[in-house]
């Protein structure tokens, strides 16, 4: 499916996903209302990296996103997207304008997530380089310097406001970074570790409407993960639905509609994915259940389009 590259003057709803798609090369902002109508969802924004916005030396970097998020940043001012792609790419960008790179660098490592801290800087998860980085993006468009903290199969990123640490989600186990030092030069230090479960922690995400909790998916569930308790919940509200293997990404609306995808492979065993094994031309709704299919598409994820961390 060719979609044509838009940048609309769009804001931030609860009605909208964007989704990593592989094989369009690109981040697609979609809105969902029309699949709930049975119709087919409206594409509302489109990005990719290229030299018409900034990343003429980073192109080669760029083509097969992992993830994108949209968070509100006081310090910068507005909305930002924090993206990554398996080739190497971590960047910030302004949303909606897209057209212009804010920081940017091939990281390398196979980046599978990104997020914006409040200070400007972003993390950045790899799993193939086993590692979580702070990069001092706050410095410049440019700025290569980072803290580094070993994680064998770091998949996964997320800002806690509350109790103001980084959650870092790696093969086996969760884990709660402190950010110290000055912006420029970041510290990091390991201030809780939990063992997973089951292996291959893949998502995480923020349960909205419960900032105590948080999603986990591994190669085999999806969990709750209860920060008070220091536990993880198997027997959430629609559980039975939304826990499989191989869950490549998960949310939920502020509504408490849950967001999934899985790949091809794993849900028609069958035919597998056209494209690769590791994605999906559908996106799952859960509670209220429904399917939204985007033909010719290859999602790796898909994420709900809120700016909040929590």
């Amino acid at each position: 499916m060719k979609i044509p590259h838009l940048s609309k003057n769009v804001g931030v709803s609860n009605n909208t996903v964007a989704v990593t798609d592989q094989a369009s090369h690109q981040i697609i902002v979609l809105r969902i209302d029309e699949w709930a109508r049975g119709q087919q969802a409206a594409v509302v924004w489109t990005w990719s990296a290229a030299a018409s916005n900034g990343f003429e030396r980073l192109e080669s970097s760029w083509g097969l996103p992992t993830d994108a998020k949209i968070r509100r940043n006081e310090k910068l001012g507005g909305y930002w997207m924090a993206v990554t792609d398996s080739r190497g790419l971590a960047a910030v960008v302004p949303y909606p304008q897209g057209d212009s790179r804010q920081w940017g660098c091939n990281v390398g490592g196979n980046p599978h997530s990104a997020e914006l801290l409040p200070n400007g800087n972003i993390a950045v998860a790899a799993s193939t380089g086993g590692w979580v980085r702070i990069y001092a993006s706050s410095q410049g468009p440019d700025c290569g310097d980072y803290v580094e903290y070993p994680f064998p199969g770091a998949h996964g990123v997320q800002w806690d406001p509350e109790r103001q640490v980084l959650w870092a989600l790696g093969d086996d186990d969760l884990v709660a970074l402190e950010i110290a030092g000055p912006d420029a030069a970041p510290v990091v230090r390991e201030v809780h570790k939990i063992a997973l479960p089951t292996r291959y922690g893949h998502d995480l995400q923020p349960v909205y409407g419960n900032t105590d909790r948080l999603w986990v998916s591994t190669g085999s569930h999806v969990y709750q993960y209860i920060k008070s308790l220091n536990d993880f919940d198997e027997s959430y509200s629609n559980s039975d639905s939304i826990s499989r293997a191989n869950v490549k990404s998960v949310g939920n609306c502020p509504s408490g509609q849950v967001v999934s995808t899985v790949p091809d492979q794993v849900i028609r065993p069958d035919t597998g994915s056209s494209f690769n094994d590791w994605c999906t031309a559908r996106i799952d709704f859960i509670n209220p259940s429904m399917t939204g299919n985007l033909p010719g598409a290859a999602i790796y994820k898909a994420r709900v389009w809120n700016p909040n961390y929590n």
